[in-house]
């Protein structure tokens, strides 16, 4: 016997896929048997398992359960919440392995899964290795055990550890995803005034889509910080490894920024040490980092790439754009939008400033969101990797880690093939909007023969 997954379902972070259409529960059953022979020749016997709030997550964990369990692997079972609870768990019970039921921050018909083998970030080519071991059917048999683990309390306690943050007035926005009961645990042990929005886990997403990289799902957290003149507020992604934060005037404080304010503190405890960035970040970000006596390192973007990166050189913190912010000072050096909302609360008053005064001294720039456009699934590689020779053969200022970054007079543009959609995605940065137009007529120079009826 053996199983042949949905080619769009094996990505490079994780696996991912339209519940019904490409992923389904003989998906998940195939991945729980192959992910679970990789533990066992490995010399592993027990995975831990969790499921965010979706509501096809649970059909999907008891599936993967039952075929890690027919490899032999014993499974405790923690439940519903946030990825980063999984993470922890993965370490707090010293298991072979671990993985998360989540669609992230996707639309409500999507799920997948996150994994960690050996308390080491799962991704890239062993994601792949997961799909042939599927193919070839070429699973260890066994009888696994299942049982239940209440974790959820330990995290908590784990997230409070050494909090030394002072009393402000804050909105907390869980947009209904797995990060909910953990929020309305966190705000009865944290001094101050707490207003939380959409903290009871609803897989319909009733009130906004939980993504705070986009601007309208802040709308509800901006207006109760605005109403109640709270000093900022705080929101997270379907399965709680993101935060996004807006300052008390609502203006959204990007993963960038939030990165660059972050590392303050940190290279005043760690002086001289390396902060990891992804590419799409802020040109502000990799300055303020050097101007602090630090070492910045541009990165591939991706979670599992910061990750492991900053496991590799013993780097205190990285972070993504995107919110991802990855702590290794004093936490377990894993995305955790929870532990990252409590370490942005005791920056607070950090050099007698507030969130809106900290982010008010960071130089203006001119930049986008991520832009993106779509392309087949099978063209998005070959058509960096054509406008990367083209870059080459022109002598342009180029990071090509991660796609290519291109640094001009007026700022620098980015294009890079989305990881986990059938995309390709650029984001432009400069000093001044007509700086910013001039590379963006630039980037459509490059893009406008791969992409039909480009808008210029």
């Amino acid at each position: 016997m053996s199983h042949h997954f949905h080619p769009s379902l094996l990505r490079e972070y994780d696996m991912r896929g339209i519940v019904g259409k490409t992923l389904g529960e003989e998906d998940a059953y195939a991945f729980g048997r192959s992910f679970g022979t990789i533990v066992r020749r490995r010399g592993g016997s027990a995975v831990v398992l969790g499921h965010d709030g979706r509501l096809s997550s649970p059909m999907l964990e008891q599936a993967v359960a039952d075929g890690l369990q027919a490899c032999g692997i014993d499974v405790l079972r923690i439940g519903i919440g946030p990825t980063p609870m999984l993470y922890y768990a993965e370490t707090l019970l010293d298991v072979d392995g671990g993985i998360q039921v989540t669609g992230s921050h996707n639309p409500a018909d999507h799920n997948g899964f996150k994994l960690v083998l050996a308390h080491e970030a799962f991704f890239g080519p062993d994601i792949a290795r997961l799909g042939a071991i599927a193919a070839a059917g070429d699973w260890e048999e066994g009888s696994g055990s299942s049982s239940a683990i209440d974790v959820m309390d330990c995290y908590v306690a784990r997230l409070m550890e050494g909090f030394d943050g002072t009393a402000w007035r804050i909105g907390w926005d869980a947009g209904n995803g797995a990060a909910g009961p953990v929020v309305d645990k966190l705000v009865k042990l944290l001094p101050g005034e707490h207003h939380t929005l959409f903290t009871e886990i609803d897989g319909n997403f009733p009130h906004h889509h939980p993504d705070p990289t986009i601007e309208e799902n802040l709308h509800d957290l901006r207006n109760l910080v605005l109403a109640n003149k709270l000093h900022f507020g705080l929101a997270f992604d379907g399965d709680g490894d993101r935060v996004g934060v807006v300052d008390a005037q609502g203006r959204t404080i990007w993963g960038d920024q939030l990165l660059a304010l972050l590392a303050a503190p940190v290279l005043q405890e760690r002086p001289g040490a390396t902060i990891v960035a992804d590419v799409k970040c802020s040109q502000i970000l990799f300055d303020r980092v050097a101007a602090l006596g630090g070492q910045p390192l541009m990165w591939k973007t991706g979670h599992s790439h910061i990750k492991s990166k900053m496991k590799q050189i013993g780097s205190p913190l990285g972070g993504e754009m995107t919110g991802h912010i990855v702590f290794a000072d004093d936490y377990l050096g894993f995305d955790d939008g929870l532990y990252a909302a409590l370490r942005v609360i005791r920056m607070a008053g950090y050099e007698g400033k507030t969130i809106t005064a900290l982010h008010d001294d960071l130089p203006p720039l001119v930049n986008t969101p991520e832009l993106r456009f779509a392309v087949e699934e099978d063209r998005k590689f070959a058509i960096m990797r054509d406008i990367i020779a083209r870059l080459r053969a022109e002598g342009a200022i180029l990071n090509d880690i991660d796609g290519a970054r291109v640094t001009r007079q007026e700022g620098w543009w980015l294009l890079r093939a989305s990881n986990t959609q059938a995309e390709l995605v650029a984001r432009i940065e400069s000093h001044d909007q007509p700086g910013l137009e001039h590379l963006r007529t630039d980037l459509w120079s490059y893009l406008s023969p791969h992409v039909p009826g480009l808008d210029g």
